[in-house]
């Protein structure tokens, strides 16, 4: 499988936010300033790209050799649980800023059902390591690319003058349905 293309096809054609509905959590509650869904994309792009790369080593050389594959989720949110205790004292110590403004949504990364989605999606699609880390970036980056889309977007919209029945939670989620629909135009490249 050419690499570029699964990578193309996973920041855009299926990302796992618009197309996988994997990651809404975050999604809905750090976007709301650009800043934050930003430094919040790069923590979770660091997260999912180690934790993919970890969870096909693990998967590979651990459970499917003693034949323990019945342990495979509890051990994929273990690793995602350690690469995001390494993440969140990185950021701690790179960025006090950014680890103040991303306050709880940090450690709630072990939470994200995108990075688990992930780990679980390369041993469905029985992809290679490499293969596992493009799709790990592809997803990581597509992810990112969502976030700080949607958060300039409902920046925008905090500006504009919404009907008050309509205003907060309605307006997010039709905003995250028209951008589905945009990055359905990427459907026809792939």
């Amino acid at each position: 499988m050419d690499y570029l293309l699964l990578f193309i096809s996973t920041v855009l054609v299926n990302n796992i936010v618009l197309v996988k509905f994997l990651g809404l959590c975050p999604l809905m509650g750090v976007s709301n300033n650009l800043s934050a869904a930003f430094g919040m994309g790069l923590a979770t792009t660091f997260v999912l790209t180690l934790s993919a790369l970890a969870s096909w080593i693990i998967e590979h050389l651990l459970l499917v050799p003693l034949n323990i594959e019945f342990l495979r989720i509890l051990s994929f949110i273990l690793i995602i649980a350690a690469v995001v205790q390494f993440t969140e004292a990185v950021v701690r110590k790179t960025s006090p800023l950014l680890h103040k403004n991303l306050g709880v949504f940090l450690p709630l990364i072990t939470t994200n059902c995108a990075v688990l989605g992930v780990a679980l999606l390369n041993v469905r699609e029985q992809y290679t390591l490499i293969q596992s880390l493009v799709f790990g970036m592809g997803s990581a980056l597509g992810f990112s690319l969502v976030m700080v889309i949607f958060a300039g977007l409902r920046e925008r919209i905090a500006l504009a003058n919404v009907p008050a029945t309509f205003a907060g939670a309605p307006v997010s989620l039709v905003t995250a349905g028209l951008l589905s629909l945009v990055f359905m135009g990427f459907s026809g490249m792939i």
